[in-house]
C-alpha cells in the first residue's frame, strides 16, 4: 500500500501514549513528519525516538495545550522546521468525572481547558499557516460521551459536545478555502487511561471482563483503530469528508439497553 501521507507535515497533541502516540506512529509510518506536542518529557521523546528508529520522522516538543505561549511555540517550532503545517490532530485532554453537585469547582475549569480550549488554542494557532498554504485537515479526537451520558460523568460530555459543535463551526467557515475539520468520538478503548481506572478495582481483570462484555464484538476498541480513522480523515482520501464525526464504539452506543 502506497504511503497515504507522504511528505506531509501533521501535529498531533498528546501524543506520548495511548490513542495519540497510535496516531503518530501511524502518520510517520504514512511518510509524515510528525511533531508531538506532549507535556510529559519521557514518554513524547519515547515515542519519537520510536518513530525515529522505525524510519520515520518526528519531532517532540514539549507542550501544555493549555498554556497558549506553549502552543505557539510548538506551531512555530513545527513551520519553521518543515515550512507549513498540514495536519493537526487536537488529542491531548484528561477524564474529569463527578457527580455535577459534587464537583469541586476546580475541575469544571481543568476539564474545559483541557478539553476543549485547548483543541481551539492549537486550531486557532495553526489556522493561519494552512491558510497561508490553501489548505489542511483538523481532526479533533471527541467522545461517546458527547452522544450518551453516563451519570457521574460531568462535565466530561458537556465539553466534549461542545468540542463537536467547533468541529463543524470551524469545518463551515473554512471549507471554501480547503480545510477540512472533523472529529472522531472513541468509545472505550484500551489505553493506559483505561488500565489505571481498572487498577481502582479489587479485581481488575473482572472490571475489564465486564467493559468487554457489553460491547456487541465483546472487546473493546484498540488505539490503532482509532488511528486508522484518523489516517484516513488526515489523508488525501477524504477531500469531501468535513463537519463530521465518526464513532468508534463496536456499536456500543446502538444498543437500548445491556
Amino acid at each position: 500500500m502506497a504511503r497515504r501521507l507522504e511528505g506531509k507535515r501533521a501535529i498531533v497533541t498528546g501524543a506520548g501514549q495511548g490513542i495519540g502516540e497510535a496516531i503518530a506512529r501511524l502518520f510517520a509510518d504514512h511518510g509524515a513528519t510528525v511533531f508531538i506536542g506532549e507535556l510529559n518529557p519521557a514518554t513524547g521523546q519515547a515515542v519519537a525516538n520510536a518513530i525515529a528508529e522505525a524510519g520515520g520522522s518526528a519531532v517532540f516538543v514539549e507542550t501544555d495545550v493549555t498554556d497558549k505561549a506553549q502552543v505557539a511555540r510548538l506551531i512555530e517550532a513545527a513551520v519553521a522546521r518543515a515550512g507549513g503545517i498540514d495536519i493537526l490532530v487536537n488529542n491531548a485532554g484528561a477524564n474529569v468525572f463527578y457527580e455535577p453537585l459534587g464537583m469541586p469547582e476546580e475541575a469544571w475549569k481543568r476539564c474545559m481547558d483541557l478539553d476543549l480550549e485547548a483543541a481551539w488554542t492549537c486550531s486557532r494557532a495553526v489556522l493561519p499557516a494552512m491558510l497561508r498554504q490553501g489548505g489542511g485537515a483538523i481532526v479533533n479526537i471527541a467522545s461517546a460521551h458527547a452522544f450518551k451520558i453516563i451519570p457521574h460523568c460531568f462535565p466530561y460530555p458537556v465539553a466534549k459536545h461542545a468540542l463537536i459543535g467547533l468541529t463543524r463551526a470551524l469545518a463551515i467557515e473554512y471549507a471554501a478555502r480547503g480545510i477540512r475539520v472533523n472529529a472522531i468520538a472513541p468509545g472505550y478503548i484500551d489505553t493506559p487511561i483505561a488500565e489505571a481506572y481498572w487498577a481502582t478495582f479489587a479485581d481488575p481483570a473482572a472490571e475489564r471482563a465486564r467493559a468487554e462484555s457489553i460491547h456487541p464484538p465483546k472487546r473493546i476498541g484498540r488505539p490503532e483503530e482509532v488511528a486508522n480513522t484518523a489516517l484516513f480523515l488526515a489523508s488525501d482520501e477524504a477531500p469531501f469528508i468535513n463537519a463530521e464525526t465518526i464513532v468508534i464504539d463496536g456499536g456500543r452506543s446502538a444498543l437500548y439497553h445491556e
